[in-house]
């Protein structure tokens, strides 16, 4: 798992590399960096991965998760401090990105099951796009209980609009739904 989430950041910080080094002159001739906060996503976000994520592949989607304990955030439109409410267990996140090019995917509609070993959900929420060191999608969940979990997470088809030819499929037509197997959600 740990490869393939290295795979699928490796051209991005690959080029956000180059631009530290002997060719961030190059670039700079041709009028282009990477900017330090586009590195900087991509590298925490592959640090996350390794530390506590999980990646599958479906079709033209790379999709990432990352667990973690239930966090704060600033809600209605970043003008309300939101604490993690009594009972909320786990901020679970969803990285979508588009496996040929590496890129976060933005507009998509994400909801993620929690599916305990006997095959109930226990809690479905749709995530929320988060502004963060990596753009991610998120929401606070509360697992009732500790233990193994399967997460499913189904995207939806992204809204945006898509440049192309009227001949060509666009990218990112269909939508996915991937699970992530054993899961261990802990009271942390």
């Amino acid at each position: 798992m740990l490869r393939a989430a290295t795979a699928l950041l490796a051209a991005p910080l690959l080029l956000a590399a180059l631009t530290c080094c002997g060719a961030q002159a190059a670039a700079k001739e041709e009028g282009f960096t990477v900017p330090a906060g586009v590195q900087k996503q991509y590298e925490v976000l592959a640090e996350e991965l390794a530390e506590k994520g999980k990646t599958v592949e479906s079709g033209d989607w790379t999709v990432n998760l990352i667990t973690e304990a239930a966090e704060p955030w600033f809600d209605e439109h970043a003008t309300h401090f939101r604490a993690p409410e009594a009972g909320e267990t786990h901020h679970i996140e969803i990285i979508p990105t588009e496996t040929s090019t590496g890129r976060i995917v933005p507009e998509v509609p994400i909801t993620v099951e929690v599916v305990d070993a006997q095959g109930k959900v226990v809690q479905e929420m749709e995530l929320k796009f988060y502004y963060s060191t990596f753009y991610h999608y998120a929401n606070n969940f509360t697992v009732p209980e500790a233990g193994t979990y399967t997460l499913r997470a189904t995207l939806g088809v992204p809204t945006f609009n898509r440049h192309g030819e009227e001949s060509e499929t666009p990218a990112l037509a269909k939508g996915a739904t991937v699970e992530f197997k054993d899961v261990e959600l802990t009271k942390e």
